[in-house]
């Protein structure tokens, strides 16, 4: 669809998202999501809350419960937020209950959406594929939805507003698309956005970094839907393979 109507909310106006929602975490909820449907995983469940990740699992006690806290391990979780530790997991056949500081609460919030997808950079390209799909259906409405939370929520130089700007582009055919990523990502670096993560370190792996920015890496959406169960609003994420 040629004719695309493209808005930006954040985080703390999800709920005015409109049409088809693309929630964006780079670092590092839906990157983790992504390796581990890549990985083997069934589905994700989304949610807003340490209780509400346990509980969901009383619904289905085989699931792995994977997130942070201030970047860090949950007691009780079997994984954190890190997609190269996602990656080397045996995870497959298994659901992934996931609760982060950001990318999770987006997805959980944004209840208006016609179709919500979730997305980093690492399968970015997909998701602008799918996007031009559903968007028939939508009028040409789509909301790009970055949940970083910089210090002030309009800020424009972190990695949520990079990922968004590049589905901006390819959503509008811009032929420079990939080379204005690869020229983001770079003053990313150069500004320390990566210095956080060390050698050694369980939370932050230096190995992160390189599963981070490899853009394009998956050529499939991650589609999710929100649901009930006892009370809990969660989000369902399944993988969807998308045709070249």
């Amino acid at each position: 669809m040629s004719d695309l109507e493209i808005r930006r909310v954040y985080l703390p106006d999800a709920q005015e998202a409109r049409g088809v929602v693309i929630v964006i975490d780079v670092i590092r909820a839906f990157t983790v999501a992504a390796y581990a449907l890549a990985g083997g995983a069934s589905r994700l469940w989304l949610v807003r809350t340490t209780d509400e990740a346990f509980a969901l699992r009383q619904r289905a006690p085989q699931a792995l419960l994977a997130g942070e806290i201030g970047g860090r391990l949950i007691p009780g979780f079997d994984y954190n937020n890190s997609p190269s530790l996602m990656a080397a997991g045996n995870i497959k056949g298994r659901t992934i209950i996931q609760r982060t500081g950001a990318g999770t609460q987006g997805a959980a919030s944004a209840i208006n959406a016609a179709h919500l997808l979730i997305c980093s950079l690492v399968n970015a390209r997909a998701t602008a594929r799918y996007t031009r799909q559903l968007a028939e259906e939508t009028d040409g409405v789509v909301t790009l939805l970055p949940t970083e939370q910089p210090e002030h929520p309009y800020n424009r130089l972190g990695e949520d507003a990079v990922c968004a700007d590049y589905l901006e582009a390819l959503l509008r055919d811009q032929e420079n698309a990939s080379t204005q990523l690869t020229q983001n990502i770079a003053r990313l670096e150069s500004a320390g956005r990566f210095d956080f993560f060390k050698p050694g370190d369980f939370d932050f792996p230096i190995e992160d970094i390189a599963l981070i920015k490899a853009f394009d890496r998956f050529n499939f959406a991650m589609v999710g839907r929100h649901k009930q169960w006892n009370g809990i609003t969660y989000v369902e994420v399944e993988k969807l393979d998308i045709v070249r």
